[in-house]
């Protein structure tokens, strides 16, 4: 058989012919065209090429006899805290291709089950190097720790309400690094905190799209921008939202991908982590020493959990994202609701930034309920298929109400300023029935265009017990 292409389908539609060389009929062609659905960046990553091994061309030739001795198709799961060594000092099985050439000698410095599942992320995101963490904010603070007290982190405005937490509360007043917050989109405002702190500018961070706004932003041109000021600092990307089937930062300039892999990358709901991706020698051995260092690692099961996740990406991130297309121009027409907001909207003002720089436009939706906290409340509380609760990215569709949940620890005049006001719902759009999804939806608002509320009292005012956030905001000092 013909060997595959690093494209999905491996045609060469000029030639109609295989990677191969076999001609194709315009028949033939055209079934392999209609049953390709995937329009993102394929699946070489479920073929991975060895690092150690000059010339192979996928983790299964010529690594059965050495790291996969039976030749199983599924990594194992290495459960093993530490490893034996032949000779003091010498680390065990150098060989293995997911020891990175560094052997194993204890678990936390490294991990085959681990290994295996960095260099399918890696593949995935069109990066040399990955690097995992037990959760998205152990990815993030990893990031964090190749600065240094008195340099600064300029971040987007419109970010994740943890990452902002993190970056006033911990990291400014505990590590001395100083923050600020721009919209990058916004070039006088951009380069005015450029011009006034560009020397001690080392982190950019972006998030595109934004959580949960949607904003999306030109990485290119930010990677210009910055790279024109400070050729040393570099630019962080939180990839979440798009994952690495439908955007790769590293291929617009950014110089390290940030994932919670807990979202689309795991996909089921079931585990915690994060992944920090880069092409960067240098960086990827700062992030390896303090992988090692802090010893924030994902466990052996997670990773195998998230290697499997990772398998279908192609195949929820493209099942997801038409039900979100059609989720969201159904919103677009109900009464019930304000204003949308979804880059594949031609609505959306940034819709050709998402069509250039995107391979598709995600599954997340954020939209404005008619009325206020109580109407947003009763749509919530009436939905029966998405299920009312924080992160997103799992095959199950979810929804919440950012201002009272994954962002109540942003403070009121930033929320206020970002949009961010109790009436706007944040969906995460799973793979069921698209028709189910929509009747679910069009029950919720309906609930609140013919008065007949369910009970929405968790959502009023002085009704969370006193002293408590809801989830992730109960250590909001």
């Amino acid at each position: 058989m013909p060997t595959p292409s690093n494209g999905a389908n491996g045609l060469n539609h000029a030639g109609r012919a295989t990677a191969g060389g076999t001609l194709l009929t315009s028949s033939v062609e055209r079934a392999i065209e209609e049953a390709d659905i995937y329009h993102g960046t394929g699946t070489s990553y479920l073929h991975i090429d060895n690092p150690l091994r000059e010339g192979a061309q996928s983790q299964h030739q010529g690594e059965a006899s050495v790291a996969n001795p039976t030749g199983a198709v599924v990594p194992a799961i290495s459960l093993a805290t530490t490893f034996k060594q032949s000779t003091p000092g010498e680390p065990s099985a150098r060989y293995d291709p997911n020891s990175f050439g560094l052997g194993y000698e204890y678990s936390r410095t490294g991990n085959p089950t681990r290994g295996v599942f960095e260099r399918a992320v890696a593949a995935a995101e069109k990066a040399k190097y990955c690097v995992a963490f037990s959760s998205g904010s152990a990815a993030t603070s990893a990031v964090v720790h190749l600065l240094s007290p008195g340099e600064k982190i300029l971040s987007i405005d419109d970010v994740y309400g943890g990452t902002q937490r993190y970056f006033r509360k911990i990291v400014h007043p505990r590590m001395a690094i100083d923050i600020d917050f721009v919209d990058f989109s916004d070039n006088e405002a951009m380069l005015g905190k450029l011009l006034a702190d560009a020397s001690k500018t080392k982190l950019f961070w972006l998030e595109t799209p934004t959580n949960p706004t949607l904003k999306v932003t030109d990485i290119e041109k930010v990677s210009t921008i910055t790279k024109r000021f400070n050729a040393n600092a570099l630019l962080a990307v939180d990839n979440t939202f798009c994952s690495p089937y439908f955007q790769n930062p590293l291929e617009h300039g950014a110089d390290i991908v940030v994932h919670s892999v807990t979202k689309y990358i795991n996909g089921h709901s079931d585990v915690v982590m994060g992944v920090v991706c880069t092409n960067d020698e240098e960086v990827y051995k700062q992030l390896r020493f303090v992988q090692n260092g802090i010893e924030a690692v994902p466990s052996p099961f997670d990773c195998y959990l998230a290697h499997r996740g990772l398998k279908t990406l192609h195949l929820r991130m493209e099942a997801a994202a038409r039900n979100a297309h059609a989720i969201a121009l159904f919103l677009e027409d109900h009464a019930g609701v304000k204003k949308v907001v979804y880059p594949g909207l031609t609505s959306h003002p940034q819709h050709d930034i998402a069509k250039r720089q995107q391979k598709g436009f995600g599954a997340m939706i954020t939209f404005y309920c008619v009325g206020g906290r109580a109407q947003s409340a009763i749509v919530l509380q009436n939905l029966r298929v998405f299920a009312l609760a924080e992160s997103l990215g799992a095959v199950e569709s979810l929804a919440e109400c950012p201002s009272l949940m994954t962002h109540a620890s942003v403070p009121d005049e930033q929320r206020a300023l970002l949009g961010i006001d109790d009436t706007l719902i944040r969906l995460s759009v799973g793979i069921e029935s698209c028709a189910d999804l929509v009747a679910d939806l069009d029950h919720a608002l309906n609930a609140i265009l013919l008065e007949k509320p369910a009970k929405a009292s968790s959502f009023l005012p002085g009704s969370q017990p006193a002293g408590k956030d809801d989830g992730e905001n109960y250590w909001d000092w």
